[in-house]
């Protein structure tokens, strides 16, 4: 049984996110995302300008003259969020972990999706699958996910975002809304992130930290990798080590860019100091502007 104080934050979130849907987001949540698919509605008679394409010919051989098929949109969402939890997730220099904003972003989705009738599902990924809930509705079910993504301890903490990807593929057997949250600092999966991104309107959130694209000068300072624990000095103040910090996180940035692009996923950089409920809306916004919704 979760304490009080977990209780508290959990209500404090939900409270936040509630607000942030009605106030911030409206009705871009559903604007800006496609159904599963083609529903079949109705056949009726053929009417000049109907493309002949959708003549129910079976019904027309019965009936005598033309009968179409009339599909529509399949309105229902099902929206799953894969969330990174191992160990560099726990790393900030900001009041915010990289987890705490995560968690934050996957209470602002799942309550958009709580407002709009859709189905919502998790899957949290460390060095594997370590824990998934199939996509429901309902607020007990999204009060479920809010608690895992906040206080679920992983097991495991290295980084296989291929695993996830691949399990997502394999247990969703209809076309969702994949919101894959992590900072991508891993390797190997980019081949299953294409794949994902053929099946699924796949989202990229990535999360990162300020000090991962500039460190200050601190003079010798000693850096552990929060996944394997190797530890490595360097002096932060020297002009060279900065320089080599710096363009390497460009570089880096610059390569999930064109994965992005080549996979035609949306990337959207998220920062730990920065509103992340603002840069969710930006995201909305720009994908109501390419498909021409309001």
């Amino acid at each position: 049984m979760l304490s009080r104080d977990l209780l508290r934050q959990i209500r404090r979130l939900q409270i936040r996110a509630r607000r942030a849907v009605e106030d911030l987001l409206g009705g871009n949540y559903r604007s800006v995302f496609k159904g599963a698919g083609m529903a079949f509605e109705e056949v009726r008679e053929y009417q000049p300008g109907d493309d002949i394409r959708t003549i129910d010919w079976n019904v027309t051989a019965r009936m005598g003259h033309p009968f179409v098929k009339r599909f529509v949109e399949e309105r229902e969402l099902t929206l799953v969020l894969l969330l990174d939890v191992s160990g560099s997730q726990y790393f900030t220099t900001q009041w915010k972990t990289k987890r705490d904003v995560m968690a934050e972003l996957a209470a602002l989705l799942a309550f958009c999706a709580l407002a709009n009738n859709d189905k919502v599902g998790l899957a949290l990924c460390s060095e594997k699958v370590e824990k998934y809930v199939p996509p429901r509705k309902g607020a007990r079910h999204v009060l479920r996910l809010l608690r895992e993504a906040l206080f679920y301890e992983p097991q495991k903490p290295g980084t296989n975002l291929r695993a996830g990807l691949d399990f997502i593929n394999k247990v969703l057997h209809r076309r969702a809304i994949v919101f894959c949250l992590s900072d991508f600092l891993d390797q190997g999966y980019e081949a299953a992130l294409r794949r994902t991104a053929r099946r699924h309107d796949l989202v990229a959130l990535e999360i990162s930290d300020p000090r991962e694209r500039q460190m200050p000068a601190a003079g010798l300072v000693v850096l552990q990798d929060a996944e394997t624990g190797r530890e490595l000095w360097v002096d932060s103040g020297n002009a060279a080590f900065q320089s080599a910090w710096q363009d390497g996180s460009a570089r880096r940035r610059e390569r999930l860019r064109q994965l992005g692009r080549f996979a035609r996923v949306d990337w959207v950089d998220i920062s730990t100091a920065a509103d992340q409920w603002e840069a969710l809306v930006a995201f909305f916004r720009m994908r109501q502007r390419r498909f021409g919704r309001t």
